[in-house]
């Protein structure tokens, strides 16, 4: 699969997957009540934050990045074939093993275990909704409750849980329908498929202002 490359940070390299999509951000704000409501939900979850760089409380979902190796939107299918295919999320490459952070503190949802995304899970944040696929580990039921368990890695993760951001909540594998082994990252904003490559422009563009003296 082409890889998008760039030696900068992961945040600016998705800048370069998301191009002129980062005005599907801006609408989805620009449609909101205000600024907070196209974000996941402070109140819940986070003390009052200061809104002028909200996406200061997100965190990039991969340790050991490498690459992006399928974009958000129509492709090939990696299984080979001429057949395209809609892929509702951005593949974050990473070595085996490698942890994956939650994106926005939150409450798991689902527990997932099937042919297609393998192993992951599914947490809500607000109005939004991060989707972790193709980890390591298993799925396990105990009393009623779901689990995804990795116990090599020192993991288990309940549904129902509340995690915060940057939590290790599992580890980058080769589970479900993978060639090769990536975290398919993929997010929805009130039940919409959203290019997660716009979310990582709006994180980068957050962190640079953060960076800029306080005079320019």
């Amino acid at each position: 699969m082409q890889e998008f490359s760039s030696s900068r940070s992961p945040f600016l390299r998705a800048t370069l997957v998301a191009g002129s999509l980062f005005a599907v951000f801006a609408s989805l704000s620009a449609g909101s009540a205000g600024a907070q409501t196209s974000l996941p939900a402070q109140s819940r979850y986070q003390p009052a934050a200061n809104m002028a760089n909200p996406w200061q409380w997100a965190s990039f979902p991969v340790e050991n990045f490498r690459g992006y190796s399928s974009g958000f939107g129509y492709r090939q299918s990696p299984m080979g074939g001429p057949s395209q295919e809609f892929h509702y999320g951005l593949d974050i490459a990473a070595p085996e093993g490698s942890y994956i952070r939650n994106w926005w503190q939150g409450e798991v949802v689902e527990i997932i275990n099937d042919a297609r995304c393998g192993v992951g899970l599914a947490i809500q944040s607000g109005d939004w909704e991060h989707i972790y696929c193709h980890m390591k580990g298993s799925v396990e039921s105990h009393r009623g409750t779901l689990y995804l368990v990795d116990r090599s890695g020192g993991l288990q993760i309940r549904k129902g849980q509340v995690v915060a951001a940057g939590t290790r909540i599992g580890r980058v594998g080769m589970s479900g329908r993978t060639n090769g082994p990536h975290l398919h990252w993929g997010l929805k904003y009130g039940g919409q498929w959203v290019d997660p490559a716009v979310i990582l422009r709006a994180m980068y563009d957050s962190q640079r202002q953060r960076s800029l003296p306080s005079s320019w």
